[in-house]
């Protein structure tokens, strides 16, 4: 089932989530047009909650899921809002 809610955790080696965002609750931009630009404004959220924590370089798990479409858009929604993976 796909969903169009998207969401993002920066983890610690322990396991302890550090920082989670959804795009549920990520304001968007009027001009955002799709499932795309949701996934790359929940990166940009991500990477802002990251910069008030002080993280600034992080590993990128995917998981199961290809470097491609919605995943490839969070990721470079968190480069562009500052976070070196």
């Amino acid at each position: 089932m796909e969903t169009d809610i998207d969401y993002a955790q920066i983890i610690d080696n322990s396991g302890k989530t550090l920082i989670g965002v959804s795009s549920h609750k990520v304001i968007m931009p009027k001009d955002s047009k799709g499932k795309i630009d949701i996934s790359f404004t929940t990166g940009k959220a991500l990477a802002e909650k990251a910069k008030l924590k002080k993280i600034k370089e992080i590993v990128f798990n995917r998981g199961c899921y290809k470097y491609h479409g919605r995943v490839k858009a969070l990721a470079e929604g968190a480069k562009e809002g500052g976070l070196k993976f």
